[in-house]
């Protein structure tokens, strides 16, 4: 039996911001890591009797679990009914209980099974658990449409996410992301179901998370009123979310094909703290129709030796969610190296796009985000080098990439939009083709499209005559301490510049994004107590790249006022935007926790 592991409420990387302490008790939980299926089994039994439904609390009318009264997925795949119907019954329809009335993503499929081997003792081989994911995540899936809102959740994407009301945000996000129960359909009584099994594994949640606070509810029952429990509304408002039945899911189930992605892909996006990069992905037909190898080379456009090249496989999941797992080359050296990266893409209908986030790390903090197309006999242009060009500014020089591009081009041939011009082409390959631009100072500020010889790239670039304001992404974020046989979790972070839109105004839809700047880092404390020392003990940051490294666990004797190098802090960059105007400064809120004791995704039952 694992130890008991305590760590702060609400330090989720995916949940909402918040520039406060968190005030909440710790969250306690109890882990079961390798236990004989027997210990197992007679764990289970002894809570089984809690996962009844509950009584209604006060007056509240939260329904109550009960047979689905809406019909199931039938489940036919043999290996599903032969591993599965022992426990789940079926009902003569071709219907498996609780099975029938779920869909999920492959994430949660996995997830249900691994839960499965852990308490009940069911015995799978590699294969067959990866069949019944599939086929489960085939029969049982989500559609684009349901899977695009919280692709971030599989994504391991740092999200500052948003809630219909407090409630939901108390009875959830305490603990996980919203995304974690948004990413599931279930019947409606199955979801009480789920929140009985909470809280007979975590009981405190009963009075942390689940119930309005102490001293509301006495005011609540001086005043002759009973609101709602924060996890009824919840309920309410995950059951009305999420319906198990939807016109999306119906549609895609007639449209599914199964996915088609031989060939070579060209590939563009962006890794936080190195910058743009463009290359090609290679995709070869696997043993399966939805099973590929793929090779990926790719170029960074910050300087040399930034190459990246890795091969690996992949697996698509109804019909358009790619998962992959691929092994770098020649990764280069550092944390941020990624010698072992995984894919997580969605695969568009007509399966010539694909679009995610490809990382790696301890906590999977570091990654790359990826946009690939599918490459055609004919020319190509991909983006540019640059992020953003001065009004008023000559002498320029900008790298256009692309595939199968004109060997020879002329300055006539090349378009970079309204007030930009092209002075000369400096050279020109079928990959690349470098010129020199001259952009007027009466420039209308926005973004440009590229065009080669008819071939175009919107927004390829922006043009701005000034930096009005910074921002530092992610705005909130989280690393974690470590040593042995804990690994740190890092934190890259990045100042986006800014231009005022038409209107003027920060942080509004026409604001013009500048892509990231040369910044100096440091920390700032952030002043929770009286005498706050975290900046000293936390950790430090790289004061050109942006890179945050946490310290070691503890204990740390050397500190006073608590014996781990826990806290949180500011990250602060500062940008000079040149021609004479003042230095501009933004901020992130930094938590700096301690190792994540427990993984839920835990890496032995992968084997």
């Amino acid at each position: 039996m694992d130890v008991f592991t305590m760590s702060k409420r609400g330090l989720n990387p995916n949940r909402s911001s918040s520039h406060s302490r968190p005030s909440r008790p710790p969250v306690v939980g109890l882990h079961v890591r390798g236990a004989a299926p027997r210990f197992a089994a007679a764990a289970l039994a002894s809570i089984l009797p809690l996962l009844a439904p509950l009584p209604s609390r006060g007056q509240s009318s939260a329904p109550q679990a009960a047979a689905p009264a809406e019909p199931g997925f039938p489940i036919s795949d043999p290996v599903v009914v032969s591993k599965c119907s022992s426990c789940h019954v079926p009902d003569g329809k071709g219907d498996l209980d609780r099975i029938s009335w779920i869909r999920t993503t492959p994430e949660g499929w996995e997830e249900a099974i691994k839960r499965m081997v852990r308490l009940n003792g069911v015995a799978l081989t590699p294969d067959e658990a990866r069949h019944i994911v599939q086929s489960l995540s085939n029969s049982n899936g989500l559609s684009p449409e349901e899977a695009r809102p919280v692709e971030y959740y599989a994504e391991h994407r740092i999200q500052d996410e948003t809630f219909p009301n407090p409630d939901v945000r108390h009875a959830c996000a305490s603990c996980h992301a919203i995304a974690r129960p948004l990413s599931w359909r279930r019947a409606p009584g199955d979801w009480l179901l789920l929140e009985n099994s909470h809280i007979a594994w975590f009981p405190s949640i009963e009075m942390t998370a689940f119930q309005l606070p102490f001293r509301m509810r006495e005011a609540d029952q001086a005043a002759g009123t009973a609101a709602p429990a924060p996890v009824d509304v919840a309920i309410r408002y995950i059951q009305k979310s999420t319906p198990l039945h939807s016109p999306s899911w119906s549609a895609w189930q007639a449209s599914m094909t199964e996915p088609k992605l031989e060939g070579r892909w060209l590939v563009t996006g962006e890794q936080p703290g190195k910058g743009k990069f463009f290359g090609e992905m290679t995709v070869a037909a696997g043993a399966q129709g939805d099973l590929f190898t793929t090779r990926t080379s790719l170029r960074f456009v910050s300087g040399a030796g930034q190459d990246f090249a890795a091969q690996g496989e992949s697996i698509v999941y109804t019909g358009f969610q790619w998962r992959g797992r691929a092994t770098a080359l020649h990764p280069g050296s550092g944390p941020n190296a990624g010698s072992a990266l995984r894919e997580v893409m969605l695969v568009s209908r007509d399966q010539s796009r694909m679009q995610g986030r490809w990382f790696w790390g301890a906590y999977q903090e570091f990654g790359m985000d990826v946009k690939l197309r599918r490459s055609s006999d004919g020319p190509t242009v991909l983006g540019t080098d640059i992020y953003a060009l001065k009004a008023g500014s000559s002498g320029d020089k900008i790298t256009i990439y692309g595939d199968r591009l004109p060997a020879k081009v002329g300055v006539s041939d090349i378009s970079l939009g309204s007030g930009v011009k092209v002075d000369a082409v400096a050279s020109s390959s079928p990959g690349k083709i470098a010129v020199t631009v001259e952009v007027a100072a009466d420039a209308t500020p926005g973004m440009r499209t590229v065009s080669v010889d008819g071939v175009a790239a919107p927004e390829a670039f922006a043009v701005y005559r000034r930096v009005d304001f910074l921002k530092v992404t992610p705005v909130t974020s989280i690393a974690h301490l470590g040593g042995e046989p804990h690994a740190k979790g890092y934190a890259q972070f990045e100042a986006i510049g800014y231009s005022f839109g038409p209107d003027g105004k920060p942080n509004t839809a026409d604001d013009i994004d500048l892509g990231p700047m040369p910044a100096d880092w440091k920390l700032q404390e952030f002043i929770a107590s009286y005498g706050d020392d975290d900046i000293r003990f936390v950790g430090s940051i790289d004061p050109k790249t942006g890179l945050f490294t946490p310290a070691s666990d503890g204990p740390d004797p050397q500190r006073r006022s608590m014996r781990n190098n826990y806290g949180d802090v500011w990250a602060v960059a500062t940008v000079n935007p040149g021609g004479g105007a003042p230095p501009i400064s933004a901020k992130s809120y930094l938590i700096v926790s301690v190792p994540q004791y427990v993984r839920y995704d835990q890496p032995e039952t992968e084997q």
